[in-house]
């Protein structure tokens, strides 16, 4: 099913970054796009400047999101939102364990329980979930935002089993670092933020990652794109760590 087969697409997370960047493409290829996000001026200007159909909701509000999802027959959904709240869990904080699984796992599984029974009832339609590197390998104090995405990774490989024997595709995408505000967002908006993860660095842009997205859909109807990971040219993930018993 190539771009010409489909002509919804809901994106979450669109108001910036990737999903603003994935909300642009659509457009481009004359998909009718559903934009989600909390920043309703973001949202604004994005839907102005696509004409995109703006809907300034969270995704955990399971009420408006069921509600949106049952007027509109979505071919295509980015699930693209998500939040990090970078720590160890020795020292997690039970609000951060809420809101990255709320955000994180629970509004895609939700948001995959809305739409996708309408794709395969209509033998048509396409799923992205946005993970991360994160999903598969470990990097240091990040326990919760890892075991979140690794439940995004294993259920893109679920729904492939749910829709079986229907002509409905999943994606997951899997960055590693990219040059969008997600630093900003985490870390705090400031120069030494832009120093440590941005300035100097060759990465990936949003936009990069909205042409993977978008030569995925436009595979032919015969291709699932199941798994994609894009990572700087010069960004490996790994290390081996080992201490001693007197923590040295």
């Amino acid at each position: 099913m190539p771009f010409p087969d489909y002509r919804t697409a809901l994106v979450t997370g669109a108001s910036s970054g990737i999903g603003a960047a994935v909300v642009e493409r659509f457009r481009r290829e004359g998909i009718e796009v559903h934009a989600v996000a909390r920043n309703a001026e973001a949202l604004a200007a994005l839907a102005a400047r696509t004409g995109c159909i703006a809907h300034a909701h969270d995704v955990t509000d399971r009420a408006a999101m069921t509600a949106l999802c049952a007027s509109i027959p979505f071919d295509i959904l980015v699930n693209n939102a998500g939040v990090d709240r970078p720590r160890g869990l020795l020292g997690a904080d039970p609000g951060d364990i809420d809101l990255l699984v709320d955000v994180n796992l629970r509004a895609v599984l939700h948001l995959c329980r809305l739409v996708v029974p309408g794709m395969a009832a209509r033998n048509r339609g396409h799923v992205v979930n946005i993970s991360s590197i994160a999903a598969a390998y470990n990097f240091g104090g990040n326990s919760i935002y890892h075991a979140t995405k690794a439940a995004i990774a294993m259920l893109s490989r679920q729904l492939r089993i749910d829709v079986f024997g229907k002509q409905v595709r999943v994606t997951e995408i899997c960055p590693g670092r990219v040059a969008t505000d997600i630093f900003a967002h985490v870390h705090g908006d400031s120069p030494d933020i832009h120093e440590r993860f941005i300035r100097g660095f060759e990465l990936p842009t949003a936009t990069d990652i909205a042409e993977a997205i978008a030569f995925a859909i436009a595979a032919p109807a015969a291709v699932n794109i199941g798994h994609m990971e894009i990572t700087p040219t010069l960004q490996v993930p790994g290390g081996l760590s080992t201490a001693r018993p007197d923590g040295s």
